[in-house]
């Protein structure tokens, strides 16, 4: 599918910053609203916003927000290296991020979850490449090019950093995601089986994708 070009809507771009450490309990909700059945989600909203407080202090996480009137309404993180900015985080927080995960972590489906976890990078491929990790937006903004803004803006700083492909993934029974993606120009690169479901790899040539072009608004550069 050949993507259509790309226009930009400077109000709500304007409305896109980089994420920061305040954000890290709105930026919680949301990713537990729209992903309430993840395995990260399950460990509970006290632990996905020590998670996300303790990513932003790494170089490798980049991570933006849709603000409204002071208030985030929608977000998408990504990474680097999924592999090494997760492994880094988890050793250098593990306390906060243990104590934060203790009231959740009893369920013996969660902790076999928690155990395939570290598997994710071999099975879907590509460790070291750049990733689209999370992203989630309040229902009534759908249909207002949000998402469609907040991608371009993660996607524009990974080329700018240096990146030339980004890679996603999603279950392949997600048709909205598949849809959207490929919408991206996302081309399907392999599939595989984690957490018991069958998940799809996509990835996007950003030095190829007429949408993208090499600008970080991002202060980490």
């Amino acid at each position: 599918m050949t993507p259509r070009p790309f226009t930009v809507d400077p109000s709500v771009m304007d409305r896109i910053r980089p994420m920061a450490a305040l954000d890290a309990a709105s930026v919680a909700e949301l990713h537990h609203a729209a992903m309430g059945r993840s395995t990260w989600a399950m460990l509970g909203v006290g632990f996905l916003k020590a998670l996300y407080a303790s990513l932003i202090d790494d170089d490798r996480f980049l991570g933006f927000v849709y603000e409204e009137d002071r208030r985030v309404r929608g977000f998408i993180a990504g990474s680097q290296d999924t592999d090494a900015m997760m492994g880094a985080t988890f050793r250098r927080a593990w306390p906060v991020l243990a104590w934060a995960a203790m009231p959740n972590l009893l369920s013996p489906r969660l902790i076999a979850r928690l155990v395939q976890t570290h598997r994710y990078g071999s099975l879907s491929g590509g460790e070291g490449t750049a990733e689209s990790l999370f992203c989630s937006f309040e229902p009534d903004l759908r249909g207002k090019r949000v998402s469609g803004h907040i991608n371009k803006v993660l996607f524009d700083d990974l080329l700018a950093r240096g990146h030339s492909a980004v890679k996603v993934t999603t279950e392949t029974d997600n048709e909205g995601a598949n849809r959207q993606l490929q919408s991206w120009g996302f081309e399907l690169s392999g599939t595989f089986r984690f957490y018991g479901k069958e998940m799809v790899v996509y990835r996007l040539d950003l030095e190829a994708s007429d949408r993208v072009e090499p600008i970080s608004r991002h202060p980490a550069v």
